[in-house]
């Protein structure tokens, strides 16, 4: 069923992710993954949200000290692990194969240091001195990720000490997705869908108001979400042969020229909302310089997923946010 996220707004917005793969078989339990150079792991520790089945990553001060785990991925891929630090400062994710691929995180401030040989990095934290550090890359030689810990920015190991880490996931995509436990094989979790109705009786959108934000990559035509009453389309969102993206209201026969343009392939974050007949869209953190008009029965029940867009979040509210709301909200 749809999953609730309250990252961004202690209310909740609705969850949902497309198909994914975490590719490690032991996602969970490092005591699996080859160690090198004098590394060593210790589980049973206090990991994320107060679980216990983190690990303790210790190193002798080597500087080939790392923990690895052999399998052969190619294409855009993302290599995630929950961190903390102990008594060493960083972690470096690194992708043995083709470019070597490496990103440094600092766990003592939650930033990013080098990202290096085609390696992008971001760091989310989750609280209680936990982040989850993730790198992105595009390989066509993959033979094993790695983990190294360290107390410097852009030093493989070479001091002698531990970090904390917990859950790795290695999946094909441009971004990461919330973490798939695996116990053995590689595990596929399938699109999250929220064709479902009673909506309105859920309280996700409001009877005749409405937000709506997504973020995505845009590469399919066409119709791409229905918003739906009564079974029927009513707000239809769609993508005009990759150069530009507006509504249709069902209701009325019209079209909301939205005046955003679609960059196929690059990540985008947009948004829209409605209040009784009045539309108006956002994208990058821009309002439209224009608002649309739509019909009056707008008391959304469900929605259809028709094509996923390389979508990695949706998020969806019971009221018309502000403006500065939803330019906040779709800042890239």
């Amino acid at each position: 069923e749809p999953r609730i996220d309250f990252s961004n707004d202690a209310k909740g917005a609705l969850l949902l992710e497309p198909t994914r793969s975490n590719s490690l078989p032991y996602s969970a339990n490092f005591l699996t993954w080859s160690t090198s150079g004098g590394a060593s792991v210790v589980g049973d520790k206090l990991g994320v949200g107060g679980s216990n089945d983190a690990f303790e990553f210790l190193s002798n001060g080597s500087s080939s000290t790392r923990l690895f785990y052999s399998l052969s991925n190619t294409g855009e891929l993302s290599f995630s692990v929950f961190a903390k630090k102990n008594t060493l400062d960083y972690i470096v994710l690194y992708g043995n194969g083709g470019s070597n691929p490496r990103v440094w995180f600092n766990l003592a401030n939650g930033t990013l240091g080098n990202q290096e040989a085609g390696g992008t990095g971001s760091i989310e934290s989750y609280g209680n001195g936990w982040y989850r550090c993730t790198m992105n890359w595009t390989s066509a030689s993959l033979v094993n990720v790695r983990i190294y810990n360290s107390n410097q920015n852009d030093v493989l190991g070479g001091t002698t000490g531990s970090v904390y880490i917990q859950y790795a996931q290695l999946e094909q995509g441009s971004y990461a997705t919330s973490y798939i436990p695996t116990q053995g094989s590689a595990v596929t979790r399938v699109a999250d869908s929220c064709l479902q109705g009673s909506f309105q009786d859920k309280n996700i959108f409001g009877s005749t108001q409405g937000s709506a934000v997504f973020e995505l990559k845009w590469d399919e035509l066409n119709y791409i979400f229905d918003f739906n009453v009564g079974g029927v389309e009513v707000i239809r969102m769609y993508n005009d042969n990759n150069t530009e993206w507006r509504i249709r209201d069902t209701t009325t026969s019209t079209w909301y020229y939205t005046g955003f343009n679609i960059t196929q392939g690059q990540r985008t974050k947009i948004g829209f909302k409605w209040s009784g007949t009045e539309i108006v869209a956002f994208q990058n953190g821009v309002k439209s310089s224009t608002n649309g008009l739509i019909g009056s029965n707008t008391s959304v029940e469900s929605i259809t997923i028709n094509k996923l867009n390389n979508t990695s979040n949706m998020q969806f509210y019971n009221t018309a946010l502000t403006d500065a709301e939803l330019i906040a909200l779709t800042k890239i």
